[in-house]
């Protein structure tokens, strides 16, 4: 049976987890969304959602606490996603649970994460996950993303709903690289209706796509009710469909909620994953 977003914890009293419960993780098929997009088959991207949780702890066999970051990359080549809330539950469940050490820690959220992504797929591989100890916390930076701020442009604002006919390009011009950003992207939680907040990178090389209107386009899913995965996903197809580009990559970094982070990057072509550093409202 698919896993509905009405389905899961979202919006919903919940008791706090005392103990390690990995049955907590609630995966959402990726499946329903992208076939809203006409996508079915191979998909026109690669990439990952690269998660920070804030909030792990758990406690020492002899019951000393514990604490660290843990920084997770699932591929966006997965059947699923973890939905936010029940990741939220499933991190809290380490608090009042004795492991050997940090390394068991990782593996137990390394297998979990995975079979839960993976589940219902013919074959299976493992997630990535990586906890900084307190003595590194200090070496994490603070970065804003890098490119032509779009923020810059005094524009007229009326859309509030994804409005991908704003798109337009030069398609009878010399092609441009470029790499585009913006602060102003925000859209809701499709089931509790919360606001949620993000800057997102454009990077892409074909014809120079109209700046004014791409702004216009991003602000316009301010009343949107989707997930971040699903948010990026969309951007990527409509400027992949509307503006042509040659080579196009979209990032998104969301501000956190519930001690997570959630951060979407997609690509056209084989391209390192962006490194999981954190924008000063994160």
């Amino acid at each position: 049976m698919t896993n509905l977003p009405e389905h899961s914890q979202l919006g919903k009293l919940a008791p706090f987890p005392d103990r390690y419960d990995p049955s907590l993780l609630f995966p959402i098929s990726r499946a329903p969304q992208r076939a809203e997009l006409g996508l079915h088959g191979a998909m026109p991207f690669f990439g990952a959602d690269l998660w920070t949780a804030f909030e792990l702890s758990w406690l020492t066999p002899r019951g000393k606490p514990q604490v660290a970051l843990a920084h997770i990359m699932v591929p966006c080549e997965t059947p699923n996603l973890i939905e936010s809330k029940s990741f939220k539950l499933y991190v809290n469940s380490f608090s009042n649970s004795p492991f050997a050490s940090a390394d068991e820690v990782r593996a137990h959220i390394r297998a979990d994460v995975s079979e839960a992504v993976w589940r219902g797929a013919g074959s299976q591989s493992t997630v990535g996950v990586r906890l900084l100890l307190p003595e590194e916390f200090d070496r994490e930076p603070v970065r804003e993303l890098e490119g032509l701020s779009l923020d810059r442009l005094d524009i007229e604002c009326a859309q509030y709903t994804p409005a991908p006919e704003l798109l337009t390009a030069a398609m009878g011009e010399q092609p441009v690289e470029e790499v585009l950003t913006s602060k102003l992207l925000k859209s809701n939680c499709p089931v509790t209706g919360q606001p949620d907040w993000a800057s997102v990178q454009i990077r892409y090389s074909g014809p120079q796509i109209d700046q004014g209107r791409l702004l216009r386009y991003l602000v316009s899913f301010r009343n949107h009710n989707e997930f971040h995965e699903h948010c990026v996903e969309r951007i990527f197809v409509d400027l992949w469909q509307r503006c042509k580009p040659i080579r196009l990559a979209v990032y998104a970094r969301y501000t956190r909620r519930g001690g997570l982070d959630i951060n979407p990057f997609r690509t056209s072509h084989p391209l390192a994953v962006p490194s999981n550093v954190r924008t000063a409202r994160q």
